[in-house]
């Protein structure tokens, strides 16, 4: 498989940060951005910004920053969409995706979502956490192929916004991560938890 290009998820309205852009937020002695960069950079072929707004405040990591084809802030997969239209434009089969508020991802993250949907021959592979026999998925960290930006595209237009009923109509697979690994900071008690996990 040809590597894929990534895409950080960078959008969101960050209601329980009380509207703070948690793309910078600080941990460490980095913003959060910073840190997703870090671990994904080395694992794709090129990286872009998913985000709203002035582009201008990323323009010290020097990546394209893209903004929602789709009006109305329809979520996360407004992200991906833009994602698979930039991967179109550069050649690219597939996109990886994270958020910006998840500095804990593994290092090998686009391996393993390949691996699974590869085994599963699915287009789309998700993360997923496993406690007590019950999975849960989390979607902003996938692989899409750049081949369902148009079917994407018609659902979002229709309305659609949950992400895991767009993946599930496609047999979307999943592959086990640990709970550290896809923690994503929401709030500020979560900000707290991630310095000590720091």
């Amino acid at each position: 498989m040809q590597l894929p290009v990534g895409i950080i998820l960078a959008g969101g309205r960050a209601r329980r940060m009380g509207g703070l852009d948690k793309a910078f937020l600080t941990l460490g002695d980095k913003f959060l951005v910073e840190h997703v960069i870090e671990r994904i950079e080395g694992q794709v072929a090129g990286l872009a910004i998913s985000a709203n707004g002035d582009p201008d405040r990323f323009m010290e990591f020097g990546l394209p920053v893209l903004s929602d084809s789709v009006s109305g802030q329809p979520g996360p997969l407004a992200g991906v969409l833009a994602g698979l239209d930039w991967a179109h434009r550069v050649g690219a089969q597939h996109v990886v995706s994270t958020a910006a508020d998840t500095p804990f991802f593994p290092l090998d993250l686009v391996e393993r979502l390949e691996r699974a949907a590869h085994r599963a021959k699915t287009p789309i592979a998700l993360a997923a956490t496993q406690e007590g026999g019950r999975t849960t998925r989390h979607p902003t960290f996938g692989i899409w192929p750049v081949t369902l930006r148009h079917d994407l595209r018609s659902a979002l237009e229709g309305g659609l916004r949950k992400v895991t009923l767009w993946t599930d109509s496609h047999g979307a697979a999943t592959t086990a991560f640990d709970d550290h690994t896809v923690f994503n900071i929401n709030t500020p008690e979560d900000l707290t938890q991630a310095e000590a996990m720091l």
